[in-house]
Parts: structure tokens; sequence; C-alpha cells
């Protein structure tokens, strides 16, 4: 399975991301799967806080698997909504175990998250602009709302990778793990929030959330369609074909 789901703690629920030869890079069935598990946990009592991180110590997740399908029809958008929870209402806290690199859609899966610690190795960026790939998972609604303008343009378009104390200044991250790993500070957080008041951290999470979902789904038409043009440039064939070859592309 690549996802593991498993219960370390009372109340908590891990979730690992696991595809490790691909750095964690998620293909569309194990989206599905994501989207269908979010489903689930929400509806389920015994789970009140959600743990999420990557197998291995090399990646949490380095987005979409670009080796596979890379058509984005409404259908498929609809399907990396749910996943990525970009356009969706949640109810149970999601805490985030960074052990490694978090790039591209790994971002936007962690902008879904609400509270978020990493390995001081972690690395993250946003590099779906150097292969002429539109950010579509939500990045260029939430990065901005969540660590302002001049930050999340930075990211976005310059694609580089940011080491875990820069992603700490500008409020990307919580907080780097030093003493124990950063999976373990996040069960203990995990169990802290899974200890208090389900109904009122459940109330809290979905009030906040409803105003972020409710921004997100206003954008999602413009989004598409954006999404459409850059998919039908001419960089695009050369951006793809540059990454699945290792090398850099050529946009002259």
């Amino acid at each position: 399975m690549p996802l593991i789901i498993s219960q370390p703690v009372p109340y908590v629920t891990q979730i690992v991301i696991d595809n490790q030869a691909k750095r964690n890079a998620m293909s569309r069935d194990m989206m599905v799967e994501l989207a269908d598990l979010w489903d689930q946990l929400d509806a389920d009592d015994d789970c009140r806080c959600i743990v999420l991180t990557g197998a291995g110590d090399k990646a949490f997740c380095a987005g979409a698997d670009i080796g596979g399908d890379l058509s984005a029809s409404e259908e498929t958008s609809r399907l990396v909504n749910r996943a990525l929870l970009k356009t969706s209402t949640y109810s149970k806290p999601i805490v985030a175990a960074v052990n490694g690199v978090c790039a591209g859609g790994g971002v936007e899966l962690l902008l879904s998250t609400d509270i978020r610690i990493t390995a001081p190795h972690a690395r993250f960026g946003l590099p779906e602009v150097k292969w002429s790939i539109y950010p579509f998972g939500g990045a260029t609604i939430k990065l901005i709302q969540q660590i302002g303008y001049v930050h999340a343009m930075d990211l976005i378009l310059t694609g580089r990778l940011v080491d875990a104390k820069f992603a700490q200044q500008i409020n990307l991250i919580n907080r780097i793990a030093v003493s124990s790993s950063a999976l373990d500070t996040a069960i203990e957080t995990a169990a802290m929030i899974a200890g208090n008041s389900p109904d009122a951290v459940q109330a809290v999470k979905q009030q906040i959330s409803d105003g972020i979902a409710e921004y997100a789904l206003s954008r999602e038409p413009m989004e598409q369609r954006r999404g459409d043009e850059v998919r039908a440039g001419q960089h695009f064939a050369e951006g793809v074909a540059a990454f699945r070859e290792k090398r850099q592309p050529n946009y002259d």
C-alpha cells in the first residue's frame, strides 16, 4: 500500500506516504486513495488528530509523479482538490512531520496541514515553473495567505529549494525538531491536541477552514483556465521532457 495507516497513540492516526523510489511522489492512484482516506478519517470518532509524513528519511513528498499522467481535466482537478484539501473544509487537525524534501505538490499538501514540524535537513520548494508546469494544487492561493506575498512570489517564481531554517523564518513551518525526530515531535503534538475537547478543536478547525476553502473555491475556475493555458503552451512539452531526461530545459 502506498499509504500506510497506523495509530501510534490513542485518537491519533498516522499517515505515511510510501513511494521511496520516487521520493514519495504521488501517482493519481495514490491521490485517489488519499482523498478517500480524508473522508474516512473525517467521519471517524476514534481519530481526533492526524499526523502526516513520508516514508524513510529522504523525502516528505516530492509532489506529483511527473512520470505518470499529466493531463489535467476538470475531473482530475477535482481529484487533486480532494487529495490536497485545496478547496475542502476539514474538521480534523493535521500535523505534518517533514522528514526530507518537500517539493511541488508536496508543498501544496503541506499547505493543507495545520502544524508543521521538520527535520533539520528538510528542504522546501515549488519548482513547477522551471519545468513549464502550473502549480494548480493550491500554492497560488494558499501560499500567499499563509506566508505573505513577497515570500510566496519568491518561492513560486524562482522555483528554488530553501532549507528548514529559512522555511521557519518565513512561517512556512512551525519548528525544527532537534532533540528528537520530526515524527516523534509531531506525534507528541498530535497527542496534546487529541487530549483536548474534540468538539471544541473541530469547531475551531472548521471555522478557520471555511473561510480559506470559500476563497479557494471562488478562484478555482480561473485556476483551471490558467493551468490549461500553460499546458497548451509552446514550452510545456520541453519542460516535461527536460524533467524526465534530468537536464536543463531550453526555452529559447
